[in-house]
């Protein structure tokens, strides 16, 4: 199992783990080893001009400069410093700057994934037939977190100096990675979007982060954000609000597990959702509210076609 440190260098240095060789105990890879090993891909192959990176913080930051680093060795050990890219100290500010000024709070839930998972093989030919785009999960849960928001429009709100600034829209910021980290973009109005239309959306940020081109313009606002963990194996978490949001929806990876239906235990594929939420602005009913009306339309997602 690759450390927090190395998986983050394999991802911002594109390289294959199966294909270098540890030097940790018991052959285990390093951060220097993948760092290593990325050095040597690109002594060996032609160099090309990366983009430019743009605005990759919701906050507006510059492009990051290239890390300058420095390693010092004594025998085997070694230490390495890398400075902090814009983004990064951008991610750090706004993150702490949530602790410090929230309330925050997260409360769990889990939900049976199995219609959304017949929908999708039911459909998903057809739908990508016709819009051009596959018919993923994020869409089920930005269409259930619209319809959750309007039994409780405080997780769809923000606090402003002492007042609360409600919104009757929905701006999704939406978790999505890049080769620098994790980026939230927004997708505007979703709760009056289609399932292609949010698909689309978040696709077409997908490739612009990839390539490096988002804009501040791409990650500013937001009133909610949906975080999945799930795409790199995360099994439960707490995420943090992105200020001035008063909430964040986590979604986690997808697992088969025994639970009760009708009086007999069976085998479902559940998730875990978790809500961390502003607690000087949402009480523990309303958050408990709003996941259990989450559940109820992935777990029966004709909700969302009737708005139940």
């Amino acid at each position: 199992m690759l450390s927090p440190a190395v998986r983050r260098a394999v991802l911002e240095n594109h390289v294959d783990p199966s294909a270098i060789k540890g030097s940790g105990k018991d052959g285990r890879l390093t951060e220097d080893d993948v760092i290593a090993a990325a050095k040597d891909k690109n002594s060996s192959t032609p160099a090309q001009a990366e983009p430019a990176a743009r605005a990759p913080a919701q906050a507006g930051a510059q492009a990051p400069h290239a890390p300058a680093s420095a390693g010092a060795q004594t025998g085997e050990r070694r230490e390495e410093r890398v400075r902090m890219t814009r983004m990064r100290q951008t991610i750090a500010t706004r993150l702490k700057e949530a602790q410090n000024t929230a309330a925050l709070l997260t409360t769990f839930n889990d939900v049976d994934m199995s219609a959304v998972i017949d929908a999708r093989v039911r459909y998903k030919d057809l739908f990508e037939k016709k819009h051009g785009i596959r018919l993923g999960f994020m869409g089920f849960f930005v269409k259930a977190v619209a319809l959750a928001a309007k039994d409780v429009p405080s997780v769809n709100a923000r606090i402003e100096g002492d007042e609360i600034v409600y919104h009757d829209y929905l701006d999704v910021s939406v978790a999505v990675s890049a080769p620098k980290g994790l980026v939230v973009p927004v997708v505007r109005n979703a709760d009056a979007m289609s399932f292609a239309e949010i698909e689309k959306a978040i696709a077409a940020y997908g490739k612009k982060a990839k390539d490096g081109a988002l804009t501040a313009d791409d990650m500013k606002g937001g009133t909610f954000t949906i975080s999945n963990g799930g795409v790199f194996g995360s099994l439960l978490s707490t995420p943090i609000i992105n200020p001035p949001q008063s909430a964040v929806l986590g979604m986690h990876r997808i697992e088969d597990r025994p639970v009760a239906k009708d009086g007999q235990v069976v085998i479902r594929p559940m998730m875990y959702l978790a809500l961390s939420y502003d607690h000087r602005l949402i009480d523990g009913r309303e958050a408990v509210t709003f996941l259990v009306r989450v559940k109820e339309a992935i777990e029966d997602p004709t909700r969302l076609l009737i708005d139940l």
